[in-house]
């Protein structure tokens, strides 16, 4: 089986990278899955997923089921008799009659350095906190979350001003680039299959809603870690007048002199100069950078405090 048709299961903007290397590869996708389309933004208007955009771009088939148990998706996936599946990002858990249909069986891409980061949210938990390296890996699925053997793993630095965008966009590239070369293996049959270690294993679960919110009470480093590593979606908040405000982007000052001199209270601003509005937390100060108020554009921190008036004394949160 030297070029085996595949099945890809995918959903964001992570997951095209590996789509369009597997389409320009000599491997046939002879179809696409991606869940139903559902209402999103602020007008909850039905939009396509960028999987499904790409697909059908690229004229491929694309199903939808709403249940990978329903009896059409599995007559489908009969008429298509793909070789391999490949998810990267698709958002379900798939049965093990699926996993076990394939005479290859299912992999998948997985944004972290497996089994550190297990779950959902790998990108965004190690940012928040505090790592320094992660990766990723391809691993054969089983019915257990991302607990497969390993069949290509390949580590990442995490950059101090890294954010969760920045190191998303890397990671789905190189993600890319080691799907190829796992596929590959698969079809040679000189894959090599690694266990992971259970006690090495790690977990990163969904981001919760109220974890977006910001909590000047911690310590300066924590805060800017919990920032870049929900930038720029979902964004940090806080409140401002009354007002909810995302902050964006924020950086550690080199020294903590200036302004008020000694930091105030959790979230009182010490000093407002040119374009950095630097703010009390438990231990150090953080400088905002960019800040997005409800229902505005994303701005400077400069623009804002000039916009809004913030002045030494006000308070955040």
């Amino acid at each position: 089986m030297n070029r085996p048709s595949i099945l890809f299961m995918g959903t964001p903007a992570f997951a095209l990278p590996s789509l369009e290397a597997l389409q320009e590869s000599p491997y046939r996708v002879k179809a696409v899955v991606t869940p139903p389309d559902r209402p999103r933004g602020r007008g909850m208007k039905v939009t396509f997923a960028p999987v499904k955009k790409f697909a059908l771009r690229a004229g491929l088939p694309v199903l939808q089921p709403p249940s990978l148990k329903e009896p059409g998706f599995w007559r489908e996936l009969e008429a298509l008799e793909p070789d391999l599946i490949v998810t990267v990002a698709y958002g379900k858990i798939l049965p093990p009659a699926l996993l076990e249909f394939p005479p290859l069986g299912a992999i998948n891409l997985h944004a972290s350095r497996l089994p550190a980061y297990r779950g959902a949210a790998p990108i965004n938990r190690a940012i928040m906190e505090g790592a320094t390296i992660t990766g990723v890996t391809v691993i054969r699925m089983i019915d257990r979350l991302d607990a497969g053997d390993i069949i290509a793993r390949v580590s990442e630095p995490i950059l101090i001003d890294d954010t969760a965008g920045s190191l998303h966009d890397r990671l789905a590239q190189k993600g890319s680039r080691l799907l190829l070369e796992a596929v590959e293996a698969l079809a040679t049959g000189s894959a090599h299959f690694k266990p992971q270690d259970p006690a090495a294993a790690s977990y990163a679960p969904p981001l919760r809603r109220e974890e977006e919110r910001i909590n000047w009470d911690l310590k300066n480093w924590e805060l800017y870690n919990h920032i870049r590593g929900l930038s720029p979606y979902p964004g940090a908040y806080t409140y401002y007048q009354g007002g909810r405000l995302k902050i964006l982007a924020a950086t550690l000052p080199v020294g903590e002199t200036g302004g008020n001199g000694e930091p105030g209270r959790p979230g009182e601003v010490v000093e407002v100069a040119g374009e950095m509005i630097r703010v009390a937390t438990a231990r150090g100060t953080l400088q905002l950078v960019q800040v997005q108020p409800a229902g505005r554009s994303p701005m400077g921190a400069g623009d804002f405090s000039r916009g809004y008036r913030v002045e030494p004394g006000a308070r955040f949160g």
